[in-house]
């Protein structure tokens, strides 16, 4: 099956996050990543590809700037990488979703085939809106699952692991489809020196859609997390006293 896996560069979150002296986020010297959930979707479309044979394919919203990214799930895995070169100003879920259309149907063209499969992380962790695959496959007019875990062939389909808070479905779709993928129980593979150079000798085109979205949403302004203060001991002379003034202590703040 042809498998496309749409990825995003984000901030690593392990990294602490400012705002700079304009109040927006001081994202600058942050080194750039895969956005982890599309990690674990490329990961589980490489093993698909490994067991059953296709290709897989990634794409990403940007210009020269999310070409290292692309290199590296190349090194991990992916058979070829698009960039998509209509860069939107501060985009939201609905303008990302338009491109992102846009590009899967100009790819198409390009390729000469269809994708059978459009892979996406659950959501990205410096927005977290958790909706673009959502609204990708209502524009594409294609079915879709999300909270997936796992997929295999079957019947010129898909059997699909979904998780649920009480355990997981298995649940039947027919492609080309949407899957919206959340953390397997294994983790992304890491490259090796060999794959990074192959991966350094591969070309990244840029995909032109023409696209003109606007974004729907726009961000009024951006709030630190408030600094937690630090606890108070409680040290009395026995431990009912202790308790006691600890009720006491919570009865004056008003929290019970």
């Amino acid at each position: 099956m042809e498998i496309l896996v749409c990825v995003k560069q984000v901030p690593d979150a392990d990294v602490e996050v400012k705002l700079n002296a304009s109040g927006a986020p001081d994202i600058e010297k942050i080194a750039p990543v895969i956005n982890p959930f599309d990690g674990y979707a490329l990961e589980m479309a490489t093993r698909y590809k490994e067991a059953n044979g296709g290709t897989v394919t990634v794409m990403s919203i940007g210009g020269d700037n999310v070409k290292d990214v692309m290199k590296n799930c190349l090194a991990v895995g992916a058979d070829e990488a698009y960039t998509i070169g209509d860069v939107i100003a501060d985009a939201d879920a609905m303008a990302t979703s338009e491109v992102i259309a846009a590009a899967v149907a100009k790819l198409e063209e390009t390729r000469g085939k269809k994708f059978d499969i459009v892979c996406c992380g659950k959501e990205s962790t410096d927005f977290a809106c958790g909706v673009v695959s959502q609204l990708v496959s209502e524009k594409l007019g294609y079915g879709e699952v999300i909270d997936v875990i796992g997929f295999e062939p079957k019947d010129g389909g898909l059997s699909v692991k979904k998780e649920t808070e009480e355990g997981y479905n298995m649940v039947e779709i027919g492609t080309p489809c949407v899957l919206g993928i959340i953390k397997p129980d294994y983790e992304p593979r890491y490259p090796t020196m060999k794959s990074k150079m192959a991966a350094r000798k591969k070309d990244v085109p840029v995909v032109e859609t023409g696209v003109s979205a606007a974004p729907a949403v726009k961000t009024v302004k951006v709030y630190e997390p408030a600094k937690k203060s630090a606890g108070v001991k409680i040290k009395e002379e026995s431990n009912e006293e202790s308790a006691l003034k600890a009720f006491a202590m919570l009865v004056d703040a008003k929290v019970l």
